[in-house]
């Protein structure tokens, strides 16, 4: 499994600013909250999912 350090360790500070910007321009200030609930809520459900098939697995 690769490390999230390692694509980090390659993105400096010029870029996140520019990813920074260009969503806030695509998007708009209000959809941004909304773009980040869902993403948060997949988040969760992908680690509710990979811990149920754990606990499946050490059955």
């Amino acid at each position: 499994m690769i490390s999230a350090s390692i694509f980090l360790g390659a993105i400096g500070p010029w870029q996140i600013a520019i990813v920074v910007v260009l969503v806030l321009l695509l998007f708009g200030g209000k959809k941004i909250p909304e773009l980040m609930r869902g993403l948060g809520s997949g988040i969760k459900e992908f680690k509710d999912a990979s811990k149920e098939e754990e606990t499946e697995n050490k059955k």
